[in-house]
């Protein structure tokens, strides 16, 4: 019996023992990611490296932009209304690959996820290249639609350089990961110039074989990432169900402000080389035309950081709303290649305000163990509305031409801009109680 009891005894104190290594293990670990947070050191090296990365993997989207619907109007017969199809594809891809992103990287890490992402890339701009070779429009948008689905990983870029930030550096992380944006914007449309008669008398195939250099440039630049692993589900908890998260106000305002913004960018730059190229300007006129929309797209991040910190995401994003409704009124003061170019800057301005302010918004509303679900969710939300506005563009090029394309924009900007500004109302309404308490 005592020996029963002894054993028993050794049997508590060896547990004891054991839980009390797990808690030291615990807060020395804790404390060693406080110390990250704190001097954002890891999240500062890591931010330069994501920008990098995105300024190659970003590349990739411009191309796609830039060439895509030129190649699907090249490769289609009499009716032209599909031709932005390819783009779309594209953004349908991105749509389709959040979720499984996110997940793949909770499950792998973040830097063997953004790789595999980036192979992905590869493969996708390989299947376009060869689908113009052998003039087959379906796989064209089979290849932008693998290469949309890779990009699904790299628009987790901007949340992966916030998982190792502190509060206050977190904005302007997000900010250096799209400052990489401002040399995609010359990479891709420079890339299409230089590669895109490489197969001649075939046009536009030698974009994509630039798209295949670029990705993997970018997998060579992900290989010194470091993220440290996200625990599993199974040890925080998982956290609250994703249908309460998303329930948020504060959340359903920040994806509607990020879909507006980003549907619209979308809506109008995919049918703008159309619009160039129908107004008897030249292809390599127009791939100018987005590589200006594209580094006004990604320039303002050098400040934008600073500004929301000063200001408030808020209000960041109605200058950002501002903006696109100041895009709607250039392009529909004329059509000279001016109003095209200055209507893309502003277009390109207004994305970066309304998108980064949106996203800054979007991590206040989660915990660090919801994050992949939300962000997956997000972005879902954010790029099946943009495939849906790129689908329309040109559509509604195609019936109603480039006039109807802007007019349409202002209503959602007005209705989005107005839902801001009751936020705004409602979060002082919900101060000032406390303040006079």
């Amino acid at each position: 019996m005592a020996g029963r009891l002894s054993k028993s005894s050794a049997a508590r104190y060896q547990e004891s023992t054991t839980l009390r290594q797990l808690k030291a293990e615990t807060v020395t670990a804790e404390v060693h990611d406080t110390t990250h947070y704190e001097d954002d050191r890891l999240a500062r090296r890591n931010a330069v490296v994501l920008a990098i990365a995105q300024a190659f993997g970003g590349a990739s989207a411009t191309i796609i932009f830039a060439a895509g619907g030129l190649a699907g109007y090249y490769l289609l017969g009499p009716d032209k209304s599909l031709a932005t199809l390819p783009p779309t594809s594209f953004l349908i891809g991105t749509a389709i690959g959040t979720v499984p992103a996110a997940m793949l990287m909770r499950r792998i890490g973040r830097r063997a996820g953004f790789m595999s992402g980036m192979v992905l890339g590869i493969v996708g701009g390989f299947v376009a290249m060869q689908a113009i070779l052998v003039g087959l429009f379906w796989l064209l948008c089979l290849g932008c639609g693998i290469g949309g689905f890779a990009a699904a990983f790299g628009q987790q870029f901007r949340f992966a350089a916030a998982d190792t930030a502190s509060e206050a550096f977190r904005p302007k992380a997000i900010s250096w990961v799209l400052i990489g944006g401002v040399a995609a914007g010359v990479i891709g449309p420079q890339s299409v110039i230089a590669f895109g008669d490489y197969f001649d008398p075939i046009p536009f195939a030698g974009a994509f074989l630039g798209q295949m250099l670029v990705m993997t440039a970018a997998f060579l630049v992900l290989a010194f990432l470091k993220i440290p692993r996200q625990p599993p589900a199974s040890v925080t908890g998982g956290g609250r169900p994703l249908g309460e998260i998303l329930a948020q106000p504060r959340f359903v305002m920040a994806a509607l402000c990020a879909i507006t913004s980003y549907a619209i960018m979308s809506y109008v730059m995919t049918a703008a080389p159309l619009a160039m190229v129908a107004c008897n300007y030249t292809p390599n006129d127009a791939a100018l035309g987005i590589q200006w929309h594209v580094i006004a797209m990604f320039g303002p991040s050098f400040f934008t950081g600073h500004l929301i910190a000063r200001f408030g995401k808020e209000t960041v994003v109605g200058v950002g709303l501002a903006l696109l409704l100041g895009c709607a009124v250039v392009a529909l003061s004329g059509i000279d290649l001016t109003h095209f170019y200055l209507a893309l800057i502003l277009l390109g301005v207004g994305w970066n305000f309304g998108f980064i302010g949106a996203t800054a918004m979007v991590t206040e509303c989660y915990r660090p163990e919801e994050r992949s679900k939300v962000q997956g969710a997000n972005d879902f939300l954010v790029f099946g509305s943009v495939g849906v506005a790129s689908l329309m563009s040109g559509k509604m090029l195609s019936w109603l031409g480039w006039d109807a394309i802007n007019w349409t924009t202002i209503p959602f900007i007005v209705l989005c801009f107005c839902l801001l500004i009751w936020l705004a109302m409602d979060k002082r309404r919900a101060i000032e109680p406390t303040d006079q308490l």
